[in-house]
């Protein structure tokens, strides 16, 4: 793991549980991809929820330094993209994340644990 991408990846994750996100997942997609080195994937229960996410994440990273390069989507969608470069950040509402089921369409990446960050 490049140290700045995992400095990332753990300042999001722990935005995203604070907010209390649901099933959190990070994949290494470096060695598959060169869109980024890693995905961060999450769901809300709400379209606030997914706001509250999205402003957590944004303000923790920024915090240290860390600007988004892009944003997709709008707030009130149910997905919403934010791109770091070295990682993306998907914030999705619950049925959003079904329908566009991310992680089967990476499934070729690593599954990093909460633990190896």
């Amino acid at each position: 793991m490049a140290d700045e991408s995992r400095r990332m990846v753990k300042l999001a994750y722990k935005a995203l549980e604070d907010k209390k996100a649901e099933d959190i997942k990070v994949i290494e997609i470096g060695t598959i991809s060169v869109l980024a080195d890693y995905f961060v994937i999450a769901n809300g229960n709400s379209s606030s929820q997914v706001e509250a996410m999205v402003d957590a994440v944004q303000e923790e990273l920024g915090k240290e330094g860390f600007l988004p390069k892009r944003v997709e989507g709008v707030r009130s969608s149910g997905w919403i993209l934010l791109d770091y470069g070295d990682i993306v950040i998907h914030i999705f509402s619950k049925e959003d994340r079904l329908f566009y089921d991310l992680e089967r369409i990476w499934r070729d990446g690593r599954d990093v644990s909460k633990e190896e960050l």
